[in-house]
């Protein structure tokens, strides 16, 4: 691991994120992308991330930060990727979101 490599960042996401978008951040694909995109974090940064699409086409972004960093700045393929769950944002990600009685 290069010396300014992270050897683990805390990711959260909102208590309000639905089961579904629990499933999708935190699956090892999800996290895989995540090693291969962040790049260089610091603690606080704050960005929304595309998850998925329901069955009738509406996206998910989700709200997500740094918590911590251990080791260096630089996320990489061997950074470990933990979550933690803040608090709620209002974030409509459940069944809703996929339907017609949905957010517009």
């Amino acid at each position: 691991m290069a010396s300014n490599a992270a050897e683990r960042i805390v990711v959260s996401y909102p208590a309000d994120l639905s089961d579904w978008g629990r499933f999708q951040v935190e699956k090892p694909a999800f996290r895989a992308y995540l090693t291969k995109t962040l790049g260089r974090v610091r603690e606080g940064d704050e960005w929304e991330e595309f998850v998925g699409v329901g069955c009738c086409g509406n996206t998910l972004d989700v709200p997500l930060r740094i918590e911590a960093v251990e080791g260096g700045d630089e996320v990489t393929r061997d950074t470990e990727v933990e979550y933690s769950v803040r608090e709620a944002c209002g974030i409509e990600g459940g069944w809703r979101v996929q339907s017609a009685g949905g957010p517009a």
